[in-house]
């Protein structure tokens, strides 16, 4: 590998895609009741589907499209043990729900079934495990705050590329591009793994002139250091599984807490400025209070849309998917769908969840003006190693191989109805 020199060094910021080559598509399940903010929604949804009357009946609650429909046949998912049998055969009980990242702070659950899932990616279910971290690019950069989410779930079709962390189970190999751990390594005189590069991204991703997103590396290694420590508090509010990880916490003078009961049935959000506070409308005009809650907080956006709005929409009186009608369990008729079924009212959990996501964006917001001005000064760095640099010094061109996922040969997965494919 050939020296970076200063003088190379001062160029365009590299691609996040040649830093980290290998990328898929979102997984895109293609039918609204696979995807649920509880699982016990979806084990009842499960159930009615499996109790229509006939084929044309289980057909239209289904929801069938070109790349699905009750007589598809395909392998099982990898690690995943749902049945490979056609639907229209089916009646076993429901696979278990998965945690899935619905938005860059909205975890909910899927159906982990190749069956009901238009494009499921099995290659990111392979590699998907307790070491594993995706980076997910912002769909629309320009109505995001931050330009790339990290998640230890997989992200649903709300999202642009997903790019492993780690291109095998088990934090094997990781996906970046051959040369470039062993470069920063000698560039900043101490070990750069592929868990400080990808903290680096977290702080330091943004959106190139192309519309793309970029990241640059830094020419200091004191800055290379300042940089990696802030990510890394970014990335202690990343959304993960359940109980994955101690979650973060206010002090306690902006702690939020329940000032008002969370309506059984809430329908509306609101926001009240002057006491910072969340209000949770419900249909029988009662009001759940939540403070403090600051404006930054409740201006804060992902998608195009402000968050806290977008994940109560999910939850709220009416949504599909979430409670619903109020009828529980009960079954769909054709015309409704199975997304109609969802819990009779507002859960323990999502009160929780929503003191959680309060407290990470408000984490977020604080975080975000010390990232701009980290950003500012890095602009400013003379010696940045952007492209030229890397080409210099033999790491670019991506091989065309690291673009590729590698071969997991370490195990069989059932094909379908029931054969066995040595993937």
């Amino acid at each position: 590998m050939r020296p970076v020199s200063d003088e190379a060094v001062s160029d365009e910021a590299v691609a996040l895609a040649e830093l980290m080559p290998w990328s898929s598509a979102p997984v895109r399940p293609g039918r609204e009741w696979v995807t649920a903010p509880d699982p016990r929604s979806l084990k009842a949804r499960w159930e009615a589907l499996l109790r229509a009357g006939g084929e044309p009946e289980r057909a239209a609650l289904f929801g069938e499209t070109r790349s699905r429909t009750l007589r598809s046949r395909v392998p099982q998912l990898p690690g995943q043990t749902a049945p490979t049998v056609p639907l229209a055969r089916a009646d076993e009980p429901c696979p278990a729900p998965v945690p899935v990242l619905f938005g860059p702070y909205d975890q909910r659950w899927l159906i982990p079934d190749h069956r009901v899932l238009d494009a499921a990616r099995p290659e990111l279910w392979r590699v998907a495990d307790d070491e594993q971290l995706f980076v997910v690019e912002a769909a629309d950069p320009e109505a995001a705050d931050e330009q790339v989410t990290v998640t230890g779930v997989l992200p649903l079709a709300r999202g642009g590329r997903i790019r492993p962390l780690y291109r095998r189970p088990g934090g094997v190999e990781p996906n970046v591009v051959p040369g470039l751990l062993p470069m920063l390594s000698d560039r900043y005189g101490s070990p750069v793994g592929a868990g400080e590069l990808v903290a680096w991204i977290a702080a330091a991703a943004e959106t190139g002139p192309r519309g793309d997103r970029v990241v640059p590396l830094p020419g200091n290694p004191e800055m290379w250091r300042e940089g990696v420590e802030l990510g890394r508090e970014a990335l202690r509010l990343r959304p993960g599984p359940p109980g994955g990880m101690e979650r973060p916490r206010l002090p306690g003078g902006r702690r939020p807490y329940v000032r008002a009961a969370i309506p059984v049935r809430p329908a509306g959000l609101r926001y009240e400025a002057e006491d910072e506070a969340l209000l949770l409308l419900g249909v029988d005009g009662s009001e759940g209070r939540i403070a403090p809650v600051a404006r930054e907080v409740w201006e804060s956006r992902a998608g195009g849309t402000g968050v806290l709005e977008s994940w109560f929409a999910g939850r709220a009186v009416g949504a599909s998917g979430a409670v619903g009608d109020g009828r529980g369990a009960s079954g769909a008729s054709v015309g409704e769908g199975l997304a109609a079924i969802g819990p009779a009212g507002w859960s323990r959990e999502w009160t929780s969840a929503l003191l959680e996501l309060v407290t990470v964006l408000t984490l977020a917001a604080g975080l975000r003006p010390r990232r701009r001005a980290f950003a500012e000064r890095l602009r400013r760095d003379p010696h940045r190693i952007g492209t030229r640099a890397l080409t210099a010094a033999g790491v670019l061109p991506v091989p065309p191989a690291a673009r590729r996922p590698a071969s997991v040969l370490d195990h069989h997965e059932e094909g379908p109805d029931g054969q066995f494919a040595l993937v």
